[in-house]
């Protein structure tokens, strides 16, 4: 389907109540639209996830959109809201890692302060093997907070949600406390 009138016929179609029809009009822009997509954003999960959020919000608003005009252009419109709402989205948990960053080196500091000040070798000691007794997912979650990883990243990297690695991040934080509490008593 390239030609506009068979667009518009499937459009008319989906009108009507045919919905079967927006298969159509998916398969012909779908390869377009995450190209247009890929330039915006950088992993290609975000583009395959912008592109049914596009693609969903399009046949919803399909009612607004003017027919005869080019049905591209409305869709690349939609896509782009929808790739800078993202974008704000992602700076937004951007500048939420950085805060956790802060508060795990403010729960750190008086630990490190004491192992830059002479017990270095002990507080180091019970603060690796409090790390190495977190489960798994926990510990991975500490590594890329310490080495200041993205949560989005960290979140597909665990399979995961972004909300899910901040829960883990205060969870691991916290048993962190007890434990270096428990060690250096």
């Amino acid at each position: 389907m390239d030609g506009p009138d068979e667009i518009a016929a499937a459009i008319a179609a989906v009108a009507r109540g045919n919905r079967d029809a927006y298969r159509r009009i998916v398969r012909a822009y779908s390869l377009p639209l995450r190209a247009y997509l890929a330039n915006l954003v950088y992993h290609r999960s975000d583009v395959d996830d912008l592109a049914q959020e596009v693609f969903l919000a399009a046949y919803r608003g399909l009612a607004t959109y003017q027919r005869g005009s080019d049905f591209g252009a409305w869709l690349r419109g939609i896509a782009r809201h929808k790739a800078h709402k993202y974008l704000r989205r992602r700076a937004v948990r951007g500048r939420a890692m950085d805060g956790f960053r802060e508060e795990l080196a403010r729960t750190l500091e008086a630990d490190i302060e004491r192992a830059a000040s002479g017990c270095a070798t002990s507080a180091i000691e019970s603060l690796l093997h409090c790390i190495e007794r977190l489960p798994e997912k926990f510990k991975r979650v500490v590594r890329a907070g310490l080495d200041g990883d993205n949560a989005a990243d960290v979140a597909e990297s665990l399979a995961t949600t972004v909300g899910a690695v901040y829960n883990l991040h205060y969870r691991a934080n916290k048993l962190l406390r007890d434990c270096m509490t428990k060690e250096l008593a």
